[in-house]
């Protein structure tokens, strides 16, 4: 796990706001766009990004639908790597590579595109949030089926009463998991 400066940490927290009962009741929602429209915490969360992604020798980011875009764009910009989305079935033109993975209530799917990788790759996968981990979980697995060396994955929060880092472990295979706050 990336240890972050007291400041920083207190900085990011301040700046998620818990939404109460979304997008069901009973669910805690946690709210990053008011993080997003700090520069300052935008710009500190991006350079705690981009630490991971050198640390771990990745030649490209994979940002998962939809908030991990935008944690994932500027950590590829600003690390000087290519930058690929992991969208929902049906979004990307031409070929692709699908997964399906399990949700609570039924199944979902997600795509790459089949070009986007080489076995050459080392691929760190950003996403806002780490809950059950079943996307994160899919994306691994559509990375090695593209050929590529999946780095690591690091998200700006893990939930840890969910089970996602017990789920991901195998998945990973190894490879680390950052989670830069973990509530």
């Amino acid at each position: 796990m990336t240890a972050l400066a007291d400041e920083t940490r207190e900085l990011l927290l301040s700046r998620i706001t818990d939404v109460a009962d979304y997008p069901k009741p009973g669910v805690m929602f946690k709210d990053i766009t008011p993080l997003l429209a700090d520069p300052q915490a935008f710009a500190a969360l991006t350079d705690a990004l981009v630490e991971i992604a050198t640390g771990c020798g990745a030649t490209k980011i994979v940002g998962l639908e939809a908030r991990g875009f935008i944690l994932a764009a500027p950590v590829a910009v600003r690390a000087g790597i290519g930058f690929v989305p992991v969208r929902k079935a049906g979004k990307l033109p031409g070929a692709t590579l699908a997964q399906s993975y399990e949700l609570e209530y039924g199944t979902a799917e997600i795509e790459i595109h089949a070009e986007a990788l080489t076995a050459e790759d080392r691929v760190l996968v950003v996403d806002d949030v780490l809950a059950t981990g079943g996307t994160a979980e899919a994306s691994l697995e559509l990375i090695r089926r593209a050929g590529a060396q999946v780095a690591g994955l690091a998200v700006l929060m893990e939930l840890s009463f969910l089970p996602g880092r017990a789920r991901l472990e195998p998945a990973l295979a190894g490879a680390p998991l950052d989670a830069l706050l973990v509530v």
